[in-house]
């Protein structure tokens, strides 16, 4: 898979889908920039269904939805959007004749004035799929319901009102309580020496971990940190965005200034924030001569980066930067909505706000309430 910014990356492509295989049919999609992606697990009898999950991505739609991070309730889609993914995974189940699990990646164009309300606020089914999918063990641990084993059972005939009646009755999700569920992916940057660890449309995670917390950003720290990138509370954040993410890249970089963070950037996103009235260290790129960002890793002056990848080939920089990160352990971020979910779950960190509990205790709670409630 490859994402094709012009026609030169279009033509080299194909030449090379030829090569390896002349009679496979080649799939091209038009790509939606800066989108929210939203996947969704749904049990289904042919006739009844109810959504386990509706999963909000934390890396942009583009990102291989095994590379992406996700949160779990949503955080902050729109109801009306919300309500309609629900009407979409309903009326596709049923079409579709789904006996068992299944599986839809929706994406959200992302718009400042978004309500939800309007034509131009747009839902995207980017695929459907009748069958399990990966976040399945996740949405049962968020849920305590066992969705692999009822869907086994309704593949042998029984139905899904024997299960889970009360959310066929109210129409309504499985219940995650109060609680945030962030799953991380866990990456092998460290064994492969050379790798580059930008994210794109090809899987390159091994593993993957969950956070779960009262609040958000403590859920997404948590989960960050089992996956092996702890984040900093505190030194300099090197920032390096791409044109096209200059625009958001100054609210961003505010968030880490104020919580007493330094900020470090090239000279092109330098000029950004220091035209939002923001004080930065400007530092040479590699080509430009030394010291230069990688310097500052080798010598423990960066705590943190936020560098997002430019077109389909990273430039040297860029992949330079990332591979010192990884030598040095520092944690890296190459898209602007995991900056701002780092932001948050660093904002936590400093309240002192994580703490440990079973998923058992958080479950029997659940139980709990609806009994009191039911």
């Amino acid at each position: 898979m490859v994402i094709a910014y012009d026609e030169e990356a279009v033509v080299r492509y194909m030449k090379e889908a030829v090569e390896y295989s002349q009679d496979r049919p080649v799939l091209i999609d038009h790509f939606l920039e800066d989108a929210i992606e939203v996947d969704v697990d749904a049990l289904s009898d042919g006739e009844d269904v109810v959504i386990g999950g509706i999963m909000q991505h934390i890396e942009e739609a583009g990102i291989h939805s095994g590379d992406s991070s996700c949160v779990l309730p949503a955080v902050d889609i729109p109801e009306p959007l919300m309500k309609r993914m629900r009407e979409y995974t309903f009326r596709l189940a049923r079409a579709l004749n789904v006996i068992g699990l299944m599986n839809i990646q929706f994406a959200i164009p992302r718009s400042p004035n978004a309500k939800g309300n309007g034509a131009e606020d747009k839902v995207y089914v980017l695929e459907v799929n009748p069958r399990a999918s990966r976040t399945v063990p996740y949405v049962s641990k968020a849920t305590g319901v066992p969705l692999a084993k009822i869907a086994a059972r309704l593949m042998t005939g029984r139905k899904l009102r024997e299960f889970l009646p009360e959310f066929i009755e109210r129409s309504a999700d499985l219940d995650t309580g109060p609680c945030y569920y962030v799953k991380s992916p866990v990456f092998p940057w460290s064994k492969f020496p050379g790798v580059d660890t930008v994210l794109g449309p090809e899987m390159k995670s091994t593993g993957e971990v969950m956070g779960v917390a009262d609040n958000f950003g403590e859920a997404f720290a948590k989960a960050q940190t089992a996956a092996g990138q702890k984040l900093p509370t505190q030194g300099t954040v090197f920032i390096s965005v791409t044109d096209h993410d200059k625009p958001q890249v100054a609210d961003v970089a505010k968030r880490f200034v104020d919580m007493g963070f330094k900020l470090v950037a090239t000279a092109g996103t330098a000029d950004v924030l220091e035209n939002s009235g923001l004080t930065v260290d400007r530092v040479y790129k590699v080509k430009e001569g030394r010291p230069n960002v990688v310097d500052l890793i080798k010598g423990e002056k960066i705590q943190l980066i936020v560098n997002t990848p430019q077109g389909l080939e990273p430039w040297f920089d860029e992949k330079a930067i990332r591979r010192a990160a990884v030598t040095a352990r520092i944690p890296s971020i190459t898209t602007l909505s995991a900056a701002r979910a780092a932001a948050e779950g660093i904002a936590a960190l400093q309240r002192g706000e994580v703490r440990v509990r079973a998923l058992q205790q958080l479950h029997a709670k659940i139980a709990a309430r609806d009994a009191v409630t039911g």
